[in-house]
């Protein structure tokens, strides 16, 4: 339990890292449940409650990945970014709650999402373009500079994973380290504006992965756009 608040689930199975990652992570995915399965029970033609707030995420998710790659494509992988969005969120969020922590806070967990979008992304590149022209893409425009560009490229999508892992580890696990160095300096009431920042943090980092996971996405399967 050492440099780590206390928390709840911590007190029940063990202060052990993978226990306390994993038993977050498995609440995390309870609440995603519970909230969907309250904006889906009752349907309505003008929503209200947590089906409008669940609209209106999935709007949000729409319309940032229409810029990237169109309202089409962005409704075609709504469902993934749209999870990895509210898992990120509520995940962070864990971590601004006293007592609980969060599950983006470590490094692993945060490898494990890099990873899964790396190899979903680079799947899907090979799947529509084909392995020749997909890797071909990675040789620049003209012949002379391929034994260039080519590990310029690959190094550089490799790199997309520690970019995208250490982000969202780094900024969650900064929070944690305030909170904690926040709550041991001060009262619980007079932190709260430091609790608003934290959030807005969260909120933050679920964005900016997401939006990253979509920029990648499109760059591996409109490839015969982007060469007219």
């Amino acid at each position: 339990m050492e440099g780590r608040l206390f928390t709840f689930l911590g007190s029940i199975g063990g202060h052990s890292q993978e226990w306390i990652i994993l038993s977050h992570y498995a609440l995390v995915i309870i609440i995603v449940a519970l909230l969907v399965k309250c904006a889906t029970s009752k349907m309505q033609l003008v929503p209200s409650g947590s089906q409008n707030v669940m609209e209106a995420f999935i709007t949000g998710i729409i319309s940032m990945g229409a810029d990237t790659m169109g309202e089409k494509n962005a409704r075609r992988f709504l469902p993934l970014i749209g999870t990895l969005a509210l898992v990120i969120f509520i995940s962070n969020m864990m971590g601004v709650i006293p007592g609980f922590e969060a599950p983006t806070s470590n490094i692993n967990f945060t490898a494990a999402l890099a990873i899964m979008v790396f190899v979903y992304y680079n799947y899907l590149g090979i799947k529509i373009n084909g392995f020749y022209n997909y890797f071909k893409h990675f040789m620049g425009p003209l012949p002379i500079l391929a034994p260039l560009m080519f590990p310029i490229e690959i190094i550089s999508h490799f790199s997309r994973i520690i970019s995208l892992a250490f982000r969202l580890f780094g900024s969650i696990k900064g929070d944690d380290m305030f909170l904690m160095v926040l709550l041991m300096l001060v009262p619980w009431i007079l932190p709260l504006p430091g609790f608003f920042l934290l959030t807005a943090f969260g909120l933050l980092q679920a964005f900016i992965f997401s939006i990253l996971t979509y920029v990648y996405i499109a760059g591996s399967v409109m490839m015969a756009e982007e060469d007219h």
